[in-house]
């Protein structure tokens, strides 16, 4: 075991990048820049802002981030060319702290197949990349990709000369969740004995979850000397994902006796980053998800609770607390004033203006009529509804929907579109199918529906329903949210706001999507 002197494990965030390219994710640069202020807040190390050759957007929100986010590193992606290096370093040229971080793969599958190179080709386009980096800035990183299925001492070649040219960090990425931990621990083992000028850089990794292993590798290569670990929110990134963060923090804080190991990161932040990510993205968090998760904290069983009743540390080994979980609720009703409102929401995390909290407080009590009780998840829903919301084209302005069991389903609705007041009104095999039914009239639109969720902001039957639909466009897609305690006006909500989302994504620029 290592010696227990505490030692700091450096955090890269890559939600924005890695995390961006899941199916559905795609975030707009209002959203992007939320998020990036939410890993300062939270206290990650490198923000991996995104891959500012893919597409204008990408580049200006990559140069928003750098230009806005001060405390972390803000790092660019770029391939082994001189163009994407170039135009990464445009867009971080303004951060604080600005990081450059280049790729190319080494695995002979990689060679063969997709690069068609030689091994010596790709040594040699490796030093190039990184030696054109470093002209810009001395915090250069480099990550062979696909490693874990790479030559070993191939690899090792690789890395000795990138280290010899400048790379301050080098990444060790399982690309394709191929590696078992114990294997894992012996790569990085092996590295730290045969290359000679290992201890220049700082060993990093980066592992994807096709087998579950993500975490597991992730901390096997910590105990073997890695001090980065590549990571997302919630885990999310290509196929079935990156390591989470959050799950690799709380395995460093929990065991501190195994590891010995800390971060920078406030703990207490983590589960209001989770959900940040999980409304701007609408991508679920399972309940049984580590740390995170809905049931995380839930006990069930009579043996358990009787022991938590006697003594919490029988069945948890982490409080609720230190993730930013709130072992009470807060309840709120109509009787509540603004500065009780206000305050509340500031303790979430959130700093409104005048403007934001007036609309907030007039939302706030049109819920308070409707149902008792008003609680933090509440808070949360209108918040997202009324402040962080896209520019919008279409506006409800009144829906009425009339069903039964003798009755055809029909939806009348009045929108605003561009300023003008649209009536009309649709037919359906239920209400919320009458309801898109008019909206899809009023709009003039089609969109094939590939997903709608419904799901209870809190319990009781006085609930606010929240809901979730992805409309397609073309090869992408956009999630909608809405939230109100009738379900049927939340629907049109979602699919509205997925209609203005799309609306936005018209206008940008399709990216390229990169796997690493």
């Amino acid at each position: 075991m290592e010696s227990k002197k505490k030692e700091r494990v450096l955090v890269f965030d890559t939600t924005l990048r890695d995390g961006e390219q899941s199916p559905g994710a795609s975030m707009n640069p209002e959203e992007k820049l939320r998020v990036a202020r939410q890993l300062e807040r939270l206290g990650v190390d490198i923000i991996e802002a995104g891959f500012p050759i893919a597409s204008e957007g990408d580049f200006l929100s990559v140069r928003q981030i750098a230009r806005e986010v001060r405390g972390p590193q803000i790092a660019g992606l770029a391939r082994a060319n001189l163009n994407d290096i170039d135009r990464a370093w445009e867009a971080i040229k303004e951060a604080a702290h600005p990081r450059i971080h280049t790729f190319i793969s080494t695995s002979d599958i990689h060679l063969k197949y997709q690069l068609k190179k030689t091994r010596d080709q790709v040594l040699k386009d490796a030093c190039a990349a990184v030696a054109h980096a470093c002209a810009y800035t001395s915090n250069v990183e480099f990550s062979p990709m696909d490693a874990t299925r790479s030559d070993w001492d191939y690899l090792c070649d690789v890395i000795e000369a990138v280290i010899a040219v400048g790379a301050t960090t080098v990444n060790i990425p399982d690309t394709v969740g191929y590696i078992m931990p114990e294997e894992f621990g012996k790569l990085i083992a092996y590295l730290f004995k045969k290359v000679k000028n290992i201890k220049k850089a700082i060993v990093s990794v980066h592992c994807h979850n096709d087998l579950g292993l993500a975490v597991a590798n992730s901390l096997a290569a910590v105990k073997n000397g890695a001090r980065q670990v590549e990571c997302t929110i919630n885990g999310i990134g290509e196929r079935a994902g990156n390591a989470a963060m959050e799950e690799v923090v709380m395995s460093l804080a929990t065991r501190k006796d195994f590891f010995g190991f800390s971060t920078g990161i406030k703990t207490e932040y983590i589960y209001q980053s989770s959900r940040l990510l999980t409304h701007i993205t609408g991508i679920p968090v399972q309940p049984n998800k580590a740390i995170v998760g809905a049931n995380a904290f839930a006990h069930e069983s009579g043996i358990h609770q009787d022991g938590l009743i006697k003594e919490k540390i029988t069945y948890e080994i982490m409080t609720p607390q230190s993730v930013g979980i709130s072992g009470t609720h807060l309840v709120l009703g109509k009787h509540s004033g603004r500065h009780a409102i206000s305050e509340r929401l500031k303790r979430m995390g959130f700093k409104l203006s005048a403007d934001e909290m007036k609309r907030v407080f007039v939302r706030f009590k049109e819920i308070a009529d409707v149902k008792k009780e008003i609680f933090d998840e509440d808070l949360e829903a209108i918040m997202y509804e009324e402040v962080y919301r896209v520019e919008e084209k279409y506006k409800l302005v009144y829906l009425n929907v009339v069903c039964g069991n003798v009755a055809i389903p029909t939806a009348t609705m009045e929108m605003e579109v561009d300023g003008k007041i649209v009536r009309d009104a649709g037919f359906g095999v239920g209400p919320v199918d009458a309801t898109v039914a008019a909206i899809r009239k009023i709009t003039k639109t089609d969109y094939h529906l590939q997903k709608y969720a419904v799901n209870a902001i809190t319990g009781g039957t006085d609930a606010q329903g929240e809901v979730t639909v992805q409309l397609q466009f073309n090869s992408r897609s956009v999630v909608g949210r809405g939230a109100d305690p009738d379900v049927i006006v939340a629907s049109a909500k979602a699919y509205i706001n997925a209609l203005n989302r799309l609306e936005f994504l018209k206008r940008d620029v399709k990216k390229v999507k990169v796997v690493e």
